[in-house]
């Protein structure tokens, strides 16, 4: 054999890079087109769409196994049975367009289903309605050339978006959430009405979501979402379902690794999880069920955010796109596949009618007795007929055919004679009038359409009301939350505070999330993270937890300026400062500057104290009492006022103060069911001191509560809240279901016991509460009797009924037929010892 030369050798040298680059982007569009995106036209990935064909091709009514399934489905898909397996699975549980039999494995626990060989399937009526019609498919070849599949099933409904789709391809994935079937419908139909609509998700698993930021489902959205928590007493609550995507095993174990890292305390976790997700969380003793609610809200899954990225394929393409353009595509095939329907079914009734009105004139005209005759042969039979029909032709739409005419020969003879010219004649008003109620459809498509979805929703619409209640959720700091799970240490002298510093001073509990701020007797202050230890500068006076926008803890501060001498005082608040940056606090920071006296005042406390100056100087009075009353409190870099120009050889506390500042300002937020003082929903009062909150639910309970802005109410259940005043009677309307009435009473609350629900009305199952004010002269306008022209009544229930003790039952005022008690006693007037009027009334009726 020749030997061959090195260039020969060369120019015959495949080099693995080009190789690669070939294979990798073969490889990234098979994976993206084939397996993980899903299609715009029926919203289904290939494996999907093969599934639902092997099943239709199955399909007699009864239930298959899932194996047979499988076995059907592999014709036409290139993998393996472990892949068709789980598709048909996730398809089944998502209880759309496949009706499941046997054990199907449980989402919310992450339970898997059994073998294939024991569970069985079928197509649902829904999926037989909207996903198959030979006649509007394309098809294809499959892997094999053996079989043809559907390009895409003709699927007339917003599939997609309906069951959403998840899917990770080379270089990008898909991720569109499942939205409520109902509202689908609703919102196609308003866009073929040209009005517009929005969407949001909707989860079997059920939870809460808030859509604030999800942005019609397009790429870079965001939603929350939360399991509903409930307080079954002080010691226990109780998970009622899980964020989708989240299994009731990963919610515990997620639980259990915040307690291990000390974010919660909790004593024991229970899953009591059967037909409904029940999770029990017991608490350790002594701590707040409203702060371990938000704490589980923050650290653990029962808080959860979701990214959508709506990625489908459209025309062999990935393409990015928001959820309300896959309806609107999807509404416009519907409304294509409707119209493609439609002109097939008219083009079969145009032949129907032709065929039948060949029929009749064949009978009536006696053009049959041709076939009597005798011809030489057959085809002039077929031409004797052809010719026997030209005086009628006219009355055609379309020409006679030699198929029709061979068509109409080989009826049986006996049916000749037999035959009702009448009942041809009705068959053809029949199909002329079917044929205009097509025809008016084609010319009248939108409103078709319309009908169309009004149909499904009418029949397929039971039982698919929205599961995840849309909520606005508020912001968990999650600094607020965290339990102390650490101490803070303080050494003054040589400035370092920490974790770590056992043997020095201890200062308080804190969690490894806090900041702590520190003040110095050079007057600098700084806000530093928890840690080990640190070195915050020597001289230290005072060290804390700092908490950012506390509007409500007032510094005390005496200080000399280092280059005049002059001392000043000052009072001021620490809000927000950039972290590990020194400010001064002593003006101009000078080099002798130092703080002659301090205090860190929980409540804007204004102490007294007894100022001593220098035995050599030159003022007549060397002691006196300052007043910090007398001081307003400013921001952090104010001077202050001038105490005086000699020097202070001391500064002792003499007189403890009362506070400067007027109560804190309060509003309740409905959407979050939280407190807050930055003016978001209802205002509610100002509180200082002991005041307390009243709060009446509609299950007739009523709670008295603190004002702390950790405290959590349940927004859907709170019917009435305002500043608590035990001299205010409150006045009451609720049903008693067993005597099928309402009744009205007025009480005073007698109870003092906090964080502690009181029943006043009746008890009963179906008892609630219809209305509750704590209006002094509380006069209703009463509805009764039948909604379009209601017995109208005005009452004025303080001369109605008598104050009577919590407990008791009340007076009738009116029966089943109540359609609503409307308050028309006008807000009264604001608390006068408050210092300005709030907008907004005093309590809310909801």
């Amino acid at each position: 054999m020749e030997n061959k030369t090195s260039d020969e050798s060369l120019h015959n040298v495949t080099h693995v890079g080009g190789m690669y680059e070939n294979w990798f982007l073969d490889y990234a569009s098979y994976v993206i087109l084939e397996r993980a995106v899903p299609s715009i036209e029926d919203g289904l990935k290939p494996v999907q769409r093969r599934i639902l064909h092997a099943m239709k091709e199955m399909d007699d009514g009864r239930f298959n196994k899932v194996a047979n399934v499988i076995g059907q489905t592999m014709q036409y898909h290139p993998h393996g049975d472990a892949s068709i397996s789980d598709a048909i699975v996730n398809l089944g549980q998502k209880d759309i367009l496949i009706e499941t039999q046997g054990n199907w494995g449980d989402v919310r626990t992450g339970d898997d289903a059994a073998a294939a060989r024991y569970i069985e399937a079928r197509l649902s009526k829904f999926a037989l309605e909207v996903g198959f019609n030979a006649k509007t498919t394309s098809w294809q070849l499959s892997y094999d050339g053996r079989k043809n599949e559907p390009l895409a099933l003709p699927m007339k409904f917003p599939l997609l978006i309906a069951q959403g789709a998840e899917g990770i391809a080379v270089g990008l994935s898909t991720k569109i959430l499942p939205h409520n079937f109902v509202e689908i419908i609703d919102s196609s139909i308003k866009y073929l009405k040209g009005k517009k609509f929005e969407l949001y998700p909707d989860f079997t698993t059920g939870g809460m979501i808030d859509v604030a930021n999800y942005n019609d489902g397009k790429r870079g959205g965001k939603v929350r979402v939360r399991a509903h928590i409930e307080e079954k007493d002080k010691k226990t609550l109780i998970i009622k379902d899980v964020p989708y995507g989240i299994t009731t095993t990963q919610l515990m174990e997620s639980i259990v690794k915040a307690n291990d890292n000390s974010k919660i305390k909790i004593k024991k976790v229970v899953d009591n999880t059967a037909a409904d997700v029940e999770i029990e969380v017991q608490l350790a003793p002594g701590i707040s069920p409203d702060i371990t609610i938000d704490a589980l809200y923050a650290f653990t899954d029962c808080e959860i955010s979701i990214s959508p990225n709506a990625c489908v394929i459209v025309e062999d393409k990935p393409r990015f796109l928001t959820v309300s353009d896959l309806l609107k595509s999807s509404v416009d095939f519907t409304k294509e596949l409707l119209k493609q329907e439609l002109e097939l079914k008219l083009a079969e009734l145009q032949d129907k009618w032709h065929y039948t009105s060949l029929e009749k004139i064949f009978f009536e005209k006696g053009i049959y007795k041709e076939l009597e005759q005798k011809h030489k042969d057959w085809e002039a039979v077929l031409v004797a007929i052809d010719k026997g029909f030209g005086p009628y032709k006219k009355q055609l739409k379309r020409e006679v055919t030699r198929e029709d005419i061979i068509k109409l020969t080989e009826k049986p003879v006996r049916r000749i004679y037999r035959l009702d010219i009448n009942e041809l004649n009705e068959q053809i008003k029949g199909i002329e009038a079917e044929i205009k109620e097509v025809k008016n459809h084609l010319a009248n498509l939108v409103d078709y359409t319309i009908a169309y979805f009004e149909n499904l929703l009418k029949k397929y619409g039971k039982g698919r009301e929205r599961k995840t209640l849309l909520k606005t959720f508020d912001t968990i700091q999650v600094a607020q939350v965290a339990i102390a799970n650490t101490k803070l240490y303080v050494n003054r002298a040589d400035g370092f505070i920490g974790t770590s510093l056992k043997k020095d001073e201890f200062v308080a509990d804190c969690s490894d999330l806090d900041n702590i701020i520190v003040f110095r007797r050079d007057g600098k202050m700084l806000v530093t993270k928890v840690a080990d230890k640190t070195f915050v500068g020597k001289d230290i006076i005072h060290v804390d937890v700092f908490r950012k926008n506390d509007e409500r803890t007032t510094y005390n501060m005496i200080y000399v300026e280092g280059k005049t001498g002059v001392s000043y005082a000052k009072r001021f608040n620490v809000t927000g400062v950039t972290r590990d940056k020194e400010y001064d606090l002593a003006h101009k920071g000078e080099k002798n500057s130092k703080v002659h006296y301090f205090s860190a005042n929980a409540n804007g406390e204004a102490e007294v104290v007894t100022i001593k100056l220098s035995p050599n100087c030159n003022a007549r009075n060397k002691e006196f009492d300052m007043y910090f009353e007398t001081i307003a409190i400013k921001g952090r870099s104010s001077m202050g006022n001038v105490v005086t120009k000699y020097p202070i050889r001391s500064v002792k506390f003499k007189e403890k103060g009362v506070s400067t500042l007027a109560g804190q300002k309060i509003w309740y937020d409905t959407e979050t069911g939280r407190l807050n003082t930055e003016e978001r929903g209802v205002y509610i009062g100002a509180f200082e001191g002991e005041d307390k909150i009243f709060v009446a639910f509609k299950n007739g309970t009523y709670e008295l509560t603190n004002y702390d802005l950790t405290n959590r109410y349940e927004s859907n259940d709170v019917v009435y809240i305002e500043k608590f005043n035990p001299e205010k009677i409150v006045t009451a309307i609720y049903l008693d279901g067993d005597k099928k009435q309402y009744n009205v009473k007025r009480f005073r609350i007698e109870t003092q016991t906090l964080n502690n629900k009181f029943l006043f009305i009746k008890e009963g199952a179906n008892n609630h509460l219809e209305m509750v004010t704590t209006h002094s002269q509380p006069i209703i306008l009463l509805k009764t009797g039948k909604k379009r022209s209601p017995e109208e009544e005005e009452i004025d229930l303080s001369e109605f009924v008598e104050v009577t003790g919590w407990k008791a039952v009340g007076t009738r005022i009116a029966g089943e037929d109540l359609i609503s008690a409307e308050l028309l006693s006008e807000d009264e007037d604001p608390d006068p010892n408050e210092d300005a009027t709030p907008s907004g009334p005093q309590g809310e009726l909801f």
